[in-house]
């Protein structure tokens, strides 16, 4: 199936509600390959025994396939829905102290923890969480379809969105509002320019690759460049 015809459905959720399970979690991260910035995760539990659940979250989906302010727009919606949602953000010296995977399912467990009522089961997109004990499914592709994941998707995508355009106030001239992080050619470029700052991931390859870790005047605790 192509994801980017496709729509995230609530099967797999409401199956878990048949079986008795009321509280689901979808669960998703938003810049895990990013250079600079935060990962953050989101966790959202939809209402079970909603006949218009659907209907309320119309255009929902992988915030990938969403402009920035389709992505604002269908948030309202999400938490207006929401049981419960939550946020977790891992720093980029945690990223790079304990690696991507390890930070990524950190950021999903804070998230966990902020949701009130708390979850009975689990809908994770690609990782697992050995350490949450509590039954859980993880899903290849799962924002592309499963509703809770895909609100998920959204909540963490803005989060770090909003979070990324305030490092642009703190760190001028990398323009982290328009690329957000990520290794477009303008942000290789500032890089060039200006070297990294505090909020850069010094354990990803292109920071390594650019020779320019150490011109930061304040290098990250537990930083694995050598």
């Amino acid at each position: 199936m192509n994801e980017q015809n496709s729509w995230p459905t609530l099967e797999v959720e409401q199956g878990l509600w048949k079986e008795g399970y009321r509280f689901v979690a979808g669960i998703d991260e938003a810049g895990r390959g990013a250079w600079a910035g935060p990962v953050v995760a989101a966790a959202v539990i939809l209402p079970p025994g909603d006949a218009e659940l659907a209907e309320h979250l119309a255009g929902v989906r992988d915030s990938k396939l969403l402009s920035a302010r389709q992505r604002e727009t269908l948030l309202e919606s999400v938490l207006r829905c929401a049981v419960a949602w939550g946020v977790g953000m891992i720093p980029p010296a945690e990223i790079d102290q304990v690696g991507i995977v390890v930070a990524t399912q950190r950021a999903m467990a804070q998230a966990l923890q902020a949701l009130s009522p708390k979850a009975e089961y689990l809908l994770i997109d690609h990782l697992r969480l050995p350490e949450v004990e509590l039954p859980q499914t993880s899903l290849p592709h799962g924002d592309g379809r499963i509703l809770s994941i895909a609100a998920a998707s959204i909540l963490a995508k803005v989060s770090r969105d909003r979070m990324m355009i305030d490092l642009e106030v703190r760190f001028p001239g990398y323009g982290f509002a328009r690329h957000k992080g990520y290794g477009t050619q303008q942000h290789r470029q500032a890089l060039s320019r200006l070297g990294p700052c505090i909020s850069h991931r010094f354990s990803f390859r292109p920071l390594r690759d650019l020779e320019v870790a150490g011109e930061c005047d304040t290098p990250p605790v537990g930083g694995v460049l050598p």
